[in-house]
């Protein structure tokens, strides 16, 4: 009589699911089990894995036998595959990891190299200075210059950037350069005096900048950072361009922005964060726009286009580093620290804040200046010193 259809036992089959000693159970009805003939069924000469005058073999046995068969030989075949199958699959993956290895050493050789090409400067503030803020956050003075190093030129920007002790955020803070502010006496100025706060940079360089900032807020400012000019219309054509929303239509240096979304590259992207005349609100439409450009920046280098092309990331890394002058504390250590420490990648983190200002006045000799809001900035100075940023900036949005 002919054996069950599924002849042979299933190798994947669990052992004890089956009833009896080696799966055969003389009690068991006359129906013919999976892997066993039926019970009147006499044994089949030749049959795999079967001795008549023994019990049925074990899986193991099973295992063990060889083929006799083009079935067998086939089943065999399988089961050498499905055995080697591992070693491929791990080839294939350490194939994969060498790749990895290859790039992450590529983008790690470009960071080092822009890194290297950073001007360092050291940075020797006067006076008396503030603690550092106990929370772990971080401070950064950045000024943008039409020249590079602690070189006296122009301070058009001024911002904070306040890094949070839980790197989640990135807070921009914009200091109006007509903020009337009193600077200490320096090598152009030798008496204490009141003047616009740029006037601090082009008197003194980063260390009477941070000297003035730690005076109004009574916050120590940790790093200072020098954003040549530039080199940023260079950076803004190494990503491509960036996209900002111009809130209204203006003229700059040759440039027209109308209102609504706009491609900012090279010499455009510098007209926009200069212009401030024609704008309606001046100098703080102008650091509204600054930082709106700065946060795409950030966003453009964070993007998938950016870090997934080697070729351009290495381009704009190494053009980012001869962008900038830190101070001499920022090494490629410190940096490295930093940076593996945010827990932000895009620019959707990056949060606007305006240093708060109270009116406008005008001068003895006929300058026209923003009024500092003293309480305001000790609300601020106090958000800064006790790691809440992010309360000041719910109620205050820039």
């Amino acid at each position: 009589m002919p054996v069950a259809d599924d002849d042979g036992l299933n190798l994947f089959d669990d052992p004890d699911d089956v009833e009896g000693d080696h799966g055969f159970d003389p009690d068991a009805s006359a129906a013919p089990r999976r892997g066993l003939p039926a019970e009147d069924a006499e044994p089949t000469a030749g049959r795999r894995g079967y001795d008549p005058d023994t019990e049925d073999a074990t899986v193991d046995e099973l295992f063990e036998e060889r083929p006799d068969d083009e079935d067998s030989v086939a089943s065999a075949t399988a089961v050498k595959r499905k055995r080697r199958w591992p070693k491929v699959f791990l080839a294939i993956v350490l194939a994969l990891l060498l790749i990895v290895v290859g790039v992450v050493a590529y983008y790690l050789r470009s960071v080092n190299v822009g890194m290297e090409k950073v001007n360092r400067a050291p940075v020797a503030v006067q006076g008396t200075r503030p603690p550092s803020v106990e929370t772990g956050a971080q401070t950064f003075v950045l000024v943008g210059s039409d020249s590079r190093g602690w070189d006296r030129g122009r301070s058009d920007t001024l911002m904070v950037a306040y890094l949070p002790a839980n790197r989640e955020k990135l807070y921009l803070i914009s200091f109006l350069r007509d903020m009337w502010v009193t600077i200490p006496a320096n090598d152009v100025v030798k008496k204490d005096s009141k003047a616009k706060i740029n006037a601090a940079y082009s008197w003194g360089g980063m260390p009477l900048a941070i000297q003035v900032l730690e005076g109004l807020t009574d916050v120590k400012m940790d790093h200072g950072v020098v954003i040549d000019f530039n080199g940023f219309k260079t950076l803004s054509r190494d990503v491509g361009g960036i996209q900002v929303y111009n809130p209204q239509e203006f003229d700059s240096m040759g440039h027209h922005f109308d209102k609504g979304n706009v491609t900012l590259e090279g010499d455009s992207a510098l007209a926009y964060v200069h212009e401030r005349k024609s704008l309606k609100r001046g100098d703080v439409d102008r650091a509204a726009n600054e930082r709106a450009v700065l946060t795409a920046m950030i966003d453009k280098i964070f993007s998938m286009d950016t870090l997934t092309n080697p070729k351009k990331f290495s381009q704009v890394v190494s053009d980012a580093g001869s962008t900038m002058t830190v101070d001499d504390g920022l090494t490629n250590k410190e940096v490295r620290k930093l940076a593996t420490s945010l827990k932000f990648d895009s620019g959707a983190d990056i949060v606007s804040v305006q240093a708060p200002i109270k009116g406008f006045g005008t001068s003895k000799d006929g300058q026209q200046y923003d009024i500092v809001d003293e309480a305001g900035m000790e609300e601020l100075a106090q958000a800064m010193r006790t790691d809440t940023m992010d309360q000041y900036a719910a109620k205050h949005p820039a």
